[in-house]
């Protein structure tokens, strides 16, 4: 072998490399871009359920200074306060629903709901006794 041809021979194979490696680039350029969409959903998620946490517990410190007209915070008999606070629920979650229950003994159960796009309902609930 002359020697033109074996500088052409090792250039085809020097492509061939560039080639693979910028291959092998790509696919960690999608990879990582794949890996902020999912931290992405993951954050959103997080302050969905902080925030659904936290209105609960709003509710429930309202529910504490309110300790005589507590049946009135149940969501069938849903009181001024408590239709204020539904509202900020639809507001704040999207599809945001509550539900809140009252028990005789003073036992509330709070829930809330919410729907994210392109995931299934996801839900928040918490009880206290308030006595």
């Amino acid at each position: 072998m002359n020697r033109a041809t074996i500088r052409a021979a090792v250039g085809g194979f020097a492509m061939l490399e560039a080639l693979i490696a910028l291959v092998i680039c790509s696919m960690g350029v999608l990879g990582v871009v794949g890996l902020q969409g999912a931290m992405t959903r993951a954050q959103t998620s997080a302050t969905f359920r902080a925030e659904a946490s936290f209105l609960a517990q709003r509710l429930i410190g309202d529910m504490w200074t309110d300790r005589t007209n507590l049946t009135q915070y149940a969501t069938a008999s849903c009181g001024t306060a408590c239709a204020d606070w539904q509202a900020r629920v639809a507001a704040r979650l999207p599809g945001g629903t509550s539900t809140v229950t009252v028990g005789a003994t003073g036992v509330v159960a709070i829930e809330i709901r919410w729907a994210q796009a392109g995931e299934s309902t996801n839900r928040f609930t918490t009880a206290v006794s308030i006595n």
